[in-house]
Formats: structure tokens, C-alpha cells, sequence
């Protein structure tokens, strides 16, 4: 008698995912510590600007323990972080371009991460390629 195939995932937190896993604790580091030295010492300045870099780094954050998780609720949690940086750094960059006056201070989205060597443009879009490529397959 065949065997029913039985469903398997390769683990989020393991392989290519362990380097996902440290660039996104990397960029929470350094978004944070923007952000934070930003909102102490000039938030009047631009208070959009800096509280979407502590967003980002919240994201960042979150993201990274979604994807350490690597169980169900890890990977959706992954999902909605990566969904939204991608729509944050899409947004921002966008608005950022068009209306360089809405931010008259760098977020870590402006210009589409150009401050950042354009990876908070590419790193949602390995995270939800990696989602992808790790989610339920029959075997």
C-alpha cells in the first residue's frame, strides 16, 4: 500500500535563512540606534521622517524573530513584516523621490534605501522569496 505524501518545509530559520536571519538583526542594530539617536537628540526637526526609521526598525526586529521562529506563527508573522517593509520602503521611496519636502531628513526607506545600499529594498524581497521557497511542499 502507497504511502499518502506527507507534507514537509524546509525551516526558515536554517541554511541561506541563517544569513536572512543576521542581516535583519544587523539592519534592526543599525536602524534603532538611528533612530533613537535622531528622536533624543533632533526629533523636532523631523518627526515623520525619524519615527518611520523607528518603525522600520521595529519591522526589522520583529521580522528577524519570525523568521528565527521558523514554526507556523514564525513564518506568518515573517510574512506580514516583509509585506510591509516592502510596502513601507516602496512608499517611502516613492514620496521620498516625488516630495523630497514631506521629508526633510533621511528615513532608512527614503530614496528607497539608497543610504543603505538599496538593501532594505531587496531584503523584504528575499524575505518573502525565501517564505516562499521554504513553505509547505508535498513529498
Amino acid at each position: 500500500m502507497a504511502e499518502a505524501p506527507t507534507a514537509a518545509r524546509t525551516r526558515t530559520n536554517g541554511g541561506p535563512g541563517r544569513l536572512l536571519i543576521a542581516v535583519y538583526l544587523l539592519f534592526a542594530i543599525a536602524a534603532t540606534s538611528r533612530a533613537g539617536l535622531q528622536i533624543a537628540t533632533k526629533f523636532d526637526q523631523a518627526p515623520v521622517a525619524y519615527l518611520l526609521s523607528a518603525l522600520a526598525a521595529a519591522i526589522y526586529i520583529v521580522a528577524a524573530a519570525g523568521l528565527a521562529r521558523a514554526g507556523a506563527a514564525g513564518r506568518w508573522v515573517a510574512l506580514a513584516c516583509c509585506t510591509t517593509e516592502l510596502a513601507g520602503v516602496l512608499g517611502v521611496g516613492w514620496f521620498s523621490h516625488t516630495r523630497p519636502e514631506l521629508f526633510p531628513d533621511e528615513t532608512v526607506w527614503s530614496e528607497f534605501g539608497s543610504g543603505y545600499g538599496y538593501i532594505p529594498l531587496v531584503l523584504p524581497v528575499l524575505g518573502l522569496l525565501w517564505l516562499w521557497r521554504t513553505r509547505r511542499t508535498a513529498t
